[in-house]
């Protein structure tokens, strides 16, 4: 059986600067990571080819080398009122500190120096002066926009840097189960894809799990499996919203990315806009079990004639539910079957007009699609009434902020859903309830997004160093 110092089963940001601290520490460890896709130099996305989703396995979207990130639009959230709830572990002050020391691994490694969202103090206020008015809360958080490609050479840097150091990468492999033995974390079965063996298992003395938001479903699996203390995060679902740049102008010139946060009646759960794309793409996720999901990016160079951005509503349930994971999945497969497996879109417009929308309509509309093979259709024939509820009135609040938001030719494309709601209970120094056994960034419920999930990786790094 081989034997390492160190497994780190993800290669997405929490993994990376897990292993990247550990280097930077002087630390001569046996690292080994594991990534059941590609690496970042051959993740290609055939759908620009073929005009629409093979449904290839792994998709090269959401796994592979800095997972979904290296296809997202590269936002680093330089503020740690964003990104999850990592600050309620460690304190606000010691993640802020963090997020900048990470921010400047980023910034070494290529990274694009300006940071968006500064510098306009006067133009800030009228717009949370605005938001105020309309009952809602602007989180103006300094972004650092890398773009999709740039992310993409930025990452393949860092790849490059960890196998010179010594870091071994198995690519093309998934992590089959873990060993865990009188309360300790043993080994990880490892199996490579498409293998019809039974894996092998690889020893440990420490073992970190960062499977990001495709492995979340996997890792809440392994938490019942063996008793990992969890509890059951919040869900959140809702819609990719489209509209012209020319309605989000203003706001894409001043912040860049608007994070509004409101609580609409009747429910008063919280609504939260998310990841907003300035001349953005509208893209396709593919998750275990062929379940697409709705995401965006934006180019650094490359640009659309329209913006999007996630509205999401969140769900917390309480006992004896205990699969909200489960709960968002059968959601999106619901959309997925009106869809015949495609996202579906649908105009805000024919939302409250009660009608579903036809493709002829769209082809007339001001707003073309920016993800062509999107089905005209019914989101509210999938949506739970509570989710479809809550993101309607927020779209007319968010209208006060930005005129024209809820326009009739607003495009809405579902599902969207972020599959971080499993959340591994640790202490502040990332203990969790099984010894020798770390889980870290999206897929532990701790964080959302790639700066705060790169930061949970230093932190570990510095532990295991």
């Amino acid at each position: 059986m081989m034997k390492y110092d160190v497994v780190i089963i993800g290669a997405g940001p929490a993994g990376i600067f897990t292993a990247l601290e550990m280097l930077r520490k002087g630390s001569s460890k046996k690292i080994l990571m594991v990534e059941q896709g590609r690496p970042v130099e051959k993740r290609k996305c055939p759908k620009g080819e073929a005009g629409r989703c093979i449904g290839c396995e792994p998709c090269s979207i959401t796994t592979g080398f800095s997972g979904a990130g290296a296809f997202s639009d590269g936002k680093l959230s330089l503020s740690c009122e964003v990104g999850g709830d990592l600050p309620e572990l460690i304190g606000e002050e010691f993640a802020q500190e963090t997020i900048d020391y990470a921010d400047s691994i980023y910034l070494e490694f290529g990274a694009d120096k300006k940071v968006e969202g500064v510098g306009q103090g006067e133009k800030i206020k009228g717009i949370r002066k605005r938001a105020i008015q309309a009952g809602l809360k602007l989180v103006d958080c300094p972004i650092r926009h890398l773009g999709t490609e740039k992310a993409q050479a930025l990452y393949r840097s860092i790849e490059e840097y960890l196998l010179e150091h010594g870091v071994e990468i198995w690519f093309g492999h998934r992590c089959e189960d873990i060993r865990i033995e009188d309360n300790v974390c043993r080994s990880v079965l490892l199996k490579k894809n498409g293998a019809q063996d039974e894996g092998e298992y690889v020893d440990a003395d420490s073992i970190v799990l960062a499977t990001g938001r495709r492995g979340a479903d996997w890792l809440e699996g392994i938490c019942f499996k063996y008793g990992i203390a969890h509890k059951p995060g919040t869900v959140d679902i809702g819609v990719r919203v489209e509209v012209r740049n020319e309605i989000m102008e203003d706001v894409n010139n001043v912040l860049y990315e608007s994070k509004l946060i409101g609580y609409p009646k009747p429910f008063k759960n919280k609504v939260r806009t998310f990841c907003q794309n300035p001349g953005g793409f509208v893209s396709q996720e593919n998750y275990e079990g062929n379940l697409a999901v709705v995401n965006g990016h934006s180019f650094k160079e490359l640009k659309s004639g329209n913006t999007n951005l996630a509205i999401l509503c969140s769900h917390n349930f309480a006992e004896p539910f205990s699969q909200p994971i489960a709960y968002a999945r059968k959601m999106g497969e619901l959309t997925n079957m009106l869809g015949d497996g495609h996202i579906l879109v649908q105009r805000y417009g024919d939302i409250l007009d009660g009608k579903r929308t036809w493709q002829k309509e769209l082809s007339r509309s001001n707003v073309k699609p920016t993800l062509p093979d999107a089905v005209a259709g019914d989101i509210t024939s999938a949506m739970p009434y509570r989710a479809m509820t809550n993101i309607i009135n927020f779209i007319q609040a968010v209208d006060m902020v930005v005129p024209g938001f809820a326009s009739t030719e607003t495009l809405l494309y579902s599902p969207e859903i972020k599959f971080y709601s499993n959340r591994v209970k640790m202490d502040k120094e990332l203990t969790t309830s099984v010894q020798n056994l770390f889980c870290l960034g999206d897929s532990s419920g701790w964080t959302r997004g790639l700066m705060m999930a790169s930061a949970m990786g230093i932190l570990l790094g510095r532990r295991l160093a």
